[in-house]
């Protein structure tokens, strides 16, 4: 623990557990709209095969869903790195900019997606493995766990950090609750644990280790394969 954050005001501190409490509850009311738009359709378990619809339909729906798996890893840079009063009222400010970003990303991702086989969605899998080895996503990831002032700044390390990850999800099944939950895991832990080299091969390895599982088993990977 650093000198700043012990010596940090008592002020500054509960105001920053104001902020990881509030943070979190958007996150989880992300959630459960995300999980709410989501019941009663066939998107989530479509796999490969899942079709995006229209743009209106969605954008907003990839609004909630970044919503719901980057602010639980932001709320806790927010809270590790103590506020000022001015910065700390501009914190909805900095998450919608923020969100904007992610927002830049689906509009991009619905642009680019199509609905694949499971050997595309493999070779993602791999390419987003071997990215996980480089060193601008180590470079994004030690900027992502530190306080930027900036919204957009702050998300487009964020994306360089976090790109691969989602490229899993667009791969195996865009709209699956089970495996949003799973890269918003991965990338909470990413925000949390230190820079090194044994993480970043731990994690680089397991993902490697999807793309060959999907390669050479695809109907045993959850929520790939739409069901029969």
């Amino acid at each position: 623990m650093s000198d700043e954050r012990v010596s940090a005001p008592l002020s500054v501190r509960r105001g920053s557990a104001g902020i990881l409490i509030s943070v979190l509850a958007l996150a989880a009311g992300a959630w459960l709209i995300t999980a709410a738009q989501m019941s009663g359709t066939d998107m989530g378990a479509m796999g490969t095969g899942t079709e995006l619809g229209s743009a209106g339909h969605f954008l907003p729906l990839w609004i909630t869903m970044m919503a719901a798996m980057m602010l639980p890893g932001t709320s806790v840079v927010l809270f590790l790195h103590p506020l000022s009063d001015h910065e700390s009222r501009a914190v909805p400010a900095f998450l919608l900019s923020y969100l904007a970003i992610w927002a830049a990303v689906g509009t991009i991702a619905y642009a680019a997606y199509r609905p694949h086989g499971t050997v595309a969605a493999g070779a993602i899998v791999i390419a987003a493995g071997l990215y996980e080895f480089t060193p601008l996503e180590r470079h994004c990831r030690r900027q992502c766990q530190q306080q930027v002032h900036s919204g957009l700044g702050y998300g487009i390390v964020c994306i360089g950090s976090s790109i691969g990850l989602m490229a899993i999800l667009l791969a195996i099944s865009p709209m699956s609750v089970g495996w949003m939950a799973v890269i918003t895991a991965v990338i909470v832990a990413k925000r949390l644990l230190p820079t090194s080299w044994s993480i970043d091969i731990s994690v680089a390895l397991a993902v490697l280790g999807l793309g060959v599982w999907i390669l050479a088993h695809p109907t045993g990977v959850p929520g790939l394969v739409p069901p029969m």
